[in-house]
């Protein structure tokens, strides 16, 4: 049953019995007064005889008869006759009658009487008529509802009189203020542009990965040129009805060019802006539809026009191609992850309204955070707050921040998961063979802290961070990184002869690792060449492959992933077996202390002689 109908049949049975109720109280109330204070002419008769009547009064047919004892009660008697003749009738003796007091009223029309019979009726009827009203008000919203179903639910944002938030807010991203601050020159003085017969682009795209400021660089554009601003997501624009999206997209048009000039910004555009099938639908499927309309619309700004569509996206592989063209979405505005200077912008403007020790060292954050996007800082700033406060603390320290850092990146502190005695050897020497490999591999990182503390999933962790930023990695900082991963395993099966589950996850990656070296980089001896077609963003991480090669080339892939996974087992293994000592000091101490921290594990690593072993050479390849 429609869940509609169901409601309305459960509220009309609950008037139902909520009138029945009433009713019945009426009438068992009624019936129990009357019962009570009502007498018979018989029995009018019998108490004079018996002496109890004090008083009688007469009215109209109506007499009242109060008793010795003080009680008052009601019977009627005939209007024809009088009502000694009728008490004559019932046998009254005289010489009793005239020691009643006996009075006769004139007639007086009872209001109460009336009134009560009237409520009687009208209570039900008042009741009835409310309980409809409020049906057909509640079918009223729901008609109402149906008719604003086709508008658009952007959120309107007016900057006028409100405290701005411009670029200065925001840290970093200097490339993408720069390519905006156009936008907001044109949308601030219109006719610099169209007299010199310049057309500003009408669609700015924003892209890059989630939590890099795509949506608060939107709202500063709209509020450093003061113009109001319309924000929905794209998923707001499609309902179960063909045809509402793009009525909603009309709308919001509309609404656009009312206020000119403004700022339309439609985040997560790939929910409806993904490249249409030729097949699927047929033209009629609802997503189709509402991005044909966006289409139509961006084509149909006026050169005068001075409404600008900034949309938001981690998905632009999958965008249909005809937003892309020019006069539609004709600039792309690129939003990488901070570096370490950006991050240390966006750590000041969330460290502004909090606060923090002196002794914070912004600096040293920053380099710990490589790859955290703004909303990730965010997240750890507060993190760094939640703690302190839990600790009483009055201000943030830096230690709260740096254990923030942990726990976003790995999870909290697990101090109810207790390693048995073997279990704690097994993870010092784990995380102390990471540790070591990394410091001798060719292209290693720095050891910033090893812990055999469990977090998260994790029943130990060698933090390692790298020196420098790069965009680029060669091939040998990745078989770096292999032998890196896989410096816990050989640790295990050096020192035990033998392995255990904790080397899953490090075995995970370094496969990944591998099989993209081979596959997407071109870094094997298979040569320059990629294999499958991804349908895979640069900005997430699911890649969907369709396999464009034959079952023989995927063999000799195989045979390139496992020969590189090799080589850096191999080199892990021999580091170990070359600091073999090292390996066991390192695993000692943690075992005693549970953490070493970068200066301790520095000054372990100042007795060594850190001689970087030669690069791998390319074996020959037998294909």
């Amino acid at each position: 049953m429609d869940p509609q109908i169901k409601s309305i049949l459960k509220t009309i049975l609950s008037g139902f019995l909520i009138l029945l109720t009433i009713a019945s109280l009426f009438a068992l109330f009624g019936v129990t007064i009357q019962k009570d204070k009502t007498i018979s002419l018989s029995t009018l008769a019998r108490d004079i005889n018996d002496e109890k009547i004090k008083k009688v009064i007469v009215e109209g047919p109506e007499v009242t008869v109060e008793y010795t004892d003080g009680i008052v009660k009601t019977t009627r008697k005939e209007s024809e006759s009088a009502l000694t003749q009728q008490l004559k009738d019932y046998n009254v003796d005289p010489s009793k009658l005239q020691k009643v007091d006996l009075s006769v009223k004139e007639q007086k029309e009872n209001a109460w009487s009336w009134m009560s019979s009237l409520l009687f009726i009208l209570l039900p009827v008042i009741f009835i008529a409310f309980f409809f009203w409020m049906m057909f008000k509640q079918n009223k919203a729901g008609a109402g509802q149906i008719f604003d179903f086709s508008q658009a639910k952007a959120k309107l944002f007016d900057n006028a009189g409100k405290p701005k938030f411009t670029f200065d807010d925001i840290g970093g991203l200097k490339e993408a203020k720069e390519e905006l601050e156009e936008m907001v020159e044109f949308l601030k003085s219109p006719q610099k542009f169209t007299q010199i017969g310049a057309r500003v682009p009408r669609g700015v795209l924003l892209v890059g990965p989630t939590g890099t400021g795509k949506t608060l660089i939107a709202k500063a554009v709209a509020s450093q040129a003061n113009v109001p601003f319309f924000s929905i997501s794209g998923s707001e624009f499609i309902e179960l009805f063909v045809g509402v999206g793009a009525a909603r997209v009309r709308d919001l048009f509309a609404k656009a060019k009312k206020f000119q000039p403004s700022i339309i910004f439609i985040d997560e555009l790939d929910a409806i802006g993904g490249a249409r099938s030729p097949g699927f639908g047929g033209g009629h499927e609802e997503r189709e539809q509402t991005l044909n309309q966006i289409l139509v619309e961006m084509d149909g700004f006026d050169r005068e026009s001075t409404c600008i569509v900034l949309a938001a996206t981690n998905r632009p592989d999958i965008l249909d191609s005809a937003l892309l063209r020019p006069g539609r979405f004709d600039r792309r505005v690129v939003f990488d992850l901070p570096d370490v200077s950006s991050r240390k912008e966006i750590l000041k403007i969330h460290c502004k309204n909090k606060q923090m020790d002196s002794s914070l060292n912004l600096d040293e954050i920053a380099e710990r955070t490589p790859g955290f996007s703004g909303a990730d800082l965010a997240n750890l700033i507060n993190e760094a707050a939640l703690a302190a406060v839990k600790k009483k603390k009055l201000k943030i320290s830096q230690t709260e921040v740096l254990n923030s850092i942990e726990k976003v990146l790995l999870g909290p502190e697990r101090k109810s998961h207790l390693l048995s005695t073997d279990e704690k050897e097994i993870a010092a020497y784990h995380e102390a063979g990471h540790a070591v490999v990394n410091t001798f591999v060719p292209a290693g990182q720095m050891v910033r802290k090893i812990s055999i503390i469990s977090r998260g999933t994790a029943g130990g962790y060698t933090l390692t961070l790298p020196k420098e930023e790069k965009s680029f990695k060669t091939k040998l900082e990745f078989i770096s990184e292999i032998a890196t991963l896989f410096g816990g395993y050989c640790a295990e099966q050096l020192i035990y002869n033998q392995v255990t589950t904790g080397a899953t996850n490090d075995l995970e990656v370094a496969s990944e690792i591998a099989r993209s070296l081979v596959k997407e980089f071109g870094m094997s001896d298979l040569g320059p060449i990629t294999f499958g077609l991804r349908g895979r963003s640069a900005y997430l991480k699911n890649d969907i492959e369709d396999q464009n090669y034959s079952e023989k080339v995927a063999e000799r892939i195989d045979l390139e992933v496992e020969k590189i996974i090799i080589q850096g087992k191999e080199e892990a293994i021999r580091i170990l077996r070359d600091k073999k000592s090292l390996l066991e000091k390192v695993a000692k101490i943690l075992i005693e202390k549970e953490t070493i921290e970068k200066e301790e594990f520095e000054d372990l690593m100042k007795d060594q002689k850190i001689v970087k072993l030669k690069p791998f050479k390319r074996p020959n390849s037998p294909l």
